[in-house]
């Protein structure tokens, strides 16, 4: 009896295995990073890998870990100001942001506007790669639910600190604290908070050491946005900051 090689059958059950792997890792680091300090992320690697490629050995994608009582309240409530004022009470997604941003994106085909809240850019920096496509964005919303059912928003935000992008070679708010300002950023300012997240919409284009006009009155409008939230007892009240 002849055994017939179907290609098709064995091309679902590769996918079904390479799916399942992946869902027991990413579920694994969901669980994992609850607890534990994130050493690295995609995001890292992506750029390590890049530089490694491109022949250059000097650049090193790292980050300091830095838990949230050791950084100052202003830096939690500058990036919420700037990227999701609506994080406290969201469940992964702003429904309103996305519509908006859809609406804006058919009127304005070369302006792509983002809507992504920060559990969305904590999951797509920890697991997933940079880049649009219709494929990244489902698994980001995949482990955005994943996150946020085994996360608090404490926890989310403090990955998100830590891991984001705040320029070349630069991840982590401790790591860009010690290379724009010379110091830990438990001692960050609200102006300084505010022009590193002003950076944020893309840390390799926007410099915080060299801000441009763009950056500066962006630091401006987090500035005021900040005030508006009730300053540092926004972070307190909502249970995202305390000593």
């Amino acid at each position: 009896m002849r055994i017939r090689f179907s290609p098709l059958a064995w091309s679902k059950r590769l996918f079904l295995r390479a799916a399942l792997v992946l869902a027991v890792f990413w579920g694994g680091g969901i669980a994992l990073f609850s607890i534990v300090p994130v050493p690295f992320s995609a995001v890292m690697a992506e750029r390590q890998i890049g530089a490694w490629l491109r022949g250059d050995f000097h650049y090193v994608a790292h980050a300091d870990w830095v838990s949230m009582s050791d950084m100052s309240p202003w830096m939690g409530l500058a990036v919420i100001a700037a990227e999701d004022q609506k994080f406290p009470d969201h469940w992964g997604f702003d429904v309103t942001a996305i519509e908006k941003a859809l609406a804006h994106n058919e009127r304005n085909e070369n302006r792509i506007r983002g809507a992504s809240t920060l559990s969305q850019q904590t999951a797509k920096n920890l697991f997933l790669w940079d880049g649009r496509s219709w494929v990244r964005k489902g698994l980001e919303a995949g482990l955005t639910l994943g996150i946020e059912t085994v996360w608090s928003k404490r926890r989310i935000l403090t990955v998100y600190l830590n891991i984001a992008e705040f320029g070349e070679g630069v991840f982590g708010v401790e790591a860009a604290s010690q290379r724009y300002f010379h110091k830990p950023a438990s001692r960050l300012t609200m102006s300084e908070a505010a022009l590193l997240a002003a950076v944020l919409p893309n840390p390799i284009r926007f410099r915080a050491d060299a801000p441009s006009g763009y950056v500066r009155s962006r630091q401006a409008w987090i500035l005021r946005q900040m005030r508006q939230l009730g300053g540092e007892g926004f972070m307190t009240e909502n249970k995202l900051y305390a000593k």
